[in-house]
């Protein structure tokens, strides 16, 4: 098995959308794949077999994309009802987020047996979840080889040098970066992209693709994906 972290420059870079274009190309090179989303704030009321369950779009798609479907739980364990950071929706709802019970909380996802599982963090690197830890402290007890995807915006040279020589610091193997067009004007990125092109190749981080801008995936029209999904190579390392 082989087990990824994705992480974004920041919140709305297109985690969920190269995560699961990455689910989809891994199954189309013949590997059984999962994903994992283990807190997800901005939920609604999905009505199931075993009656309303709060659940994440962003944690559907993961779902939908994998080849070893669960149920939704093992798939996003902990769903927040207000998009907001994770651990003010937390405080909202009287739980209490920590690294040592989410770890609990994804033991069943995480032990689904899968060639490519992805596991799919929430806005940044180091996104709160108390007082004193963060989902990099996450990542960590998971010894998960880290994707960054950077999301093409005013800014985001800035937010993807910290956030890849963070990474970096703290032990984590960044295998790759993904740049993802939040704009249909990609001229007004082309500096952006050149930049960052040329700066994560000095330090060795292979591009793993540059996917076009795209309003959003409709998970009934599975086929809107392809497009991303042929624009990715997995990491190799």
């Amino acid at each position: 098995m082989k087990r990824y972290f994705i992480t974004g420059t920041d919140t709305d870079a297109g985690k969920t959308l190269v995560s699961s274009a990455l689910l989809q190309k891994a199954q189309q090179q013949g590997l059984t794949t999962f994903g994992l989303k283990p807190v997800a704030a901005g939920c609604e009321h999905v009505e199931t077999d075993n009656g309303l369950q709060w659940q994440n779009e962003d944690a559907q798609l993961l779902r939908q994309y994998s080849t070893e479907q669960q149920e939704y739980t093992r798939h996003n364990p902990i769903a927040l009802q207000a998009a907001i950071a994770p651990h003010i929706a937390a405080e909202q709802e009287n739980i209490t987020l920590s690294n040592s019970d989410l770890l609990a909380a994804c033991q069943p996802g995480l032990g689904v047996a899968a060639d490519f599982q992805l596991i799919e963090g929430a806005g940044g690197w180091l996104v709160p979840l108390n007082n004193t830890e963060t989902l990099a402290d996450f990542a960590a007890e998971l010894d998960a080889e880290v994707i960054l995807v950077v999301g093409l915006r005013l800014g985001c040279i800035n937010h993807a040098l910290l956030s890849a020589q963070v990474i970096q610091n703290s032990g984590a193997k960044l295998v790759g970066w993904v740049a993802n067009s939040l704009s249909a004007n990609m001229e007004a990125q082309a500096g952006n992209l050149a930049f960052l092109s040329q700066w994560f190749e000095q330090q060795q981080i292979p591009l793993l693709g540059h996917t076009p801008y795209v309003a959003g995936i409709d998970r009934t029209q599975p086929q809107q994906l392809q497009t991303i999904t042929d624009c990715l190579t997995l990491p190799t390392a």
